[in-house]
């Protein structure tokens, strides 16, 4: 028997939240914000999951490293078991 394959719906596209809020630049020290964007390990959430633009995308990376590397934000969160 052959498998049927699953029709994908066009799904509606999330809108960029810095976009409607009209931030012309993330700023790295809003530790806040940016943590919205991350994972729950500390990874660098995908434009596909936030819905972020690419333009925005690209700044909050940025802005995410700079706020790591001077220990706002974690590199990764620590696992206990």
């Amino acid at each position: 028997m052959p498998k049927k394959k699953k029709e994908k719906k066009p799904g509606r596209k999330k809108p960029c939240k810095f976009c409607m809020d009209r931030v012309v630049a993330i700023d790295y020290k809003d530790h806040n914000r940016l943590r919205r964007f991350m994972t729950d390990r500390g990874k660098i959430a995908a434009r596909r999951i936030t819905g972020t633009c690419a333009k925005h995308q690209r700044q909050l990376a940025t802005a995410i490293k700079r706020a790591r590397h001077i220990a706002l934000l974690p590199f990764v969160r620590e696992h206990y078991r």
